[in-house]
């Protein structure tokens, strides 16, 4: 659990998440930006239809800021902020609570564009229900990639496991495509990121079951998880989803092309109330992770 005590440990979780719930993501000079443009910029010089290319690139992006953090000894206070700085739980609601304010004031092309700021797919031609359902399903994947998943490295291996986490998770949302042009150069940033998001996304399907409609969350999640084109996130929304009865999955477009995905959940279409439902399951499961940091610090000290 890093360097320090479990209750340390829990201290810098907490305050990292109020201080993460206070200001949201720096509207200037966020690091996962500049992370972003520096990658861009390894692409360019680097890329070629190779797997080792990719591999080499994410190497040279990850191993020396993985290698300085595990050699330095970082103050507790730095820590919280490095915390925070990886951390996405307000970010992601005012995200969704954007496309909430457009659907109830009727108001499609801007819903169509909110919810574009958030998947990767076509949002043009999207009804209603479709916006909601993109919204939902970001929401739910999210919870893992930008909170829980982070936060489990920073248990598991301090600073340096959720700067490698959160790394990882940027260059797969740049690299992790199976188009033509990332399908090998990609690849091993895809694969690093499937295995870093291993347990975590497991945690966070488990987490999603415990705080909502359990049976049918994990019913969901043991027939319809491993169906999904992500080996992460397919649990993590199957159960997101049968944990607030509704159902997501079906046609989507990305790139272009058409692909009927396989259905998530089971209930209602989704609508608006199913975006506040997703955030409020993360919230719960927010708080189930720091009552057992909490228990976790006490029994252990």
């Amino acid at each position: 659990m890093g360097c320090h005590s479990a209750v340390i440990t829990a201290f810098i979780v907490i305050a990292a998440l109020l201080l993460d719930a206070a200001l949201g993501e720096p509207r200037r000079y966020h690091p996962l930006v500049g992370f972003g443009r520096l990658a861009q910029a390894v692409e360019q010089r680097l890329y070629g239809d190779s797997f080792i290319r990719g591999a080499v690139a994410i190497t040279i992006l990850l191993l020396p800021l993985v290698v300085i953090t595990m050699m330095i000894s970082i103050h507790w206070f730095v820590e919280i902020i490095l915390l925070y700085l990886t951390l996405g739980w307000k970010s992601l609601g005012e995200h969704a609570n954007r496309v909430v304010t457009a659907l109830d004031a009727n108001d499609l092309p801007t819903a169509r564009q909110r919810v574009g700021d958030m998947v990767s797919r076509d949002t043009s031609t999207l009804n209603e229900r479709d916006v909601a359902k993109a919204t939902v399903e970001s929401v739910l994947e999210n919870g893992n990639d930008a909170i829980f998943g982070a936060l489990f490295w920073f248990v598991v291996a301090g600073v340096p496991g959720v700067i490698l986490f959160r790394l990882s998770n940027t260059l797969d949302a740049m690299w992790g495509y199976r188009t033509q042009r990332y399908l090998r150069f990609g690849w091993a940033a895809a694969r690093l990121d499937d295995l870093l998001n291993y347990i975590p996304a497991r945690l966070t399907a488990l987490s999603y079951a415990l705080v909502g409609n359990y049976s049918r969350a994990m019913r969901c999640w043991r027939h319809q998880g491993s169906g999904w084109k992500s080996p992460n996130a397919g649990p993590v929304m199957a159960a997101g989803a049968g944990s607030i009865d509704v159902q997501l999955g079906g046609t989507a477009i990305y790139q272009g092309v058409q692909q009927q995905r396989p259905p998530l959940g089971e209930g209602d279409a989704p609508t608006t109330e199913h975006i506040g439902a997703a955030l409020q399951l993360i919230k719960r499961a927010l708080l189930l992770w720091v009552t057992v940091l909490l228990l976790g610090g006490w029994f252990v000290s």
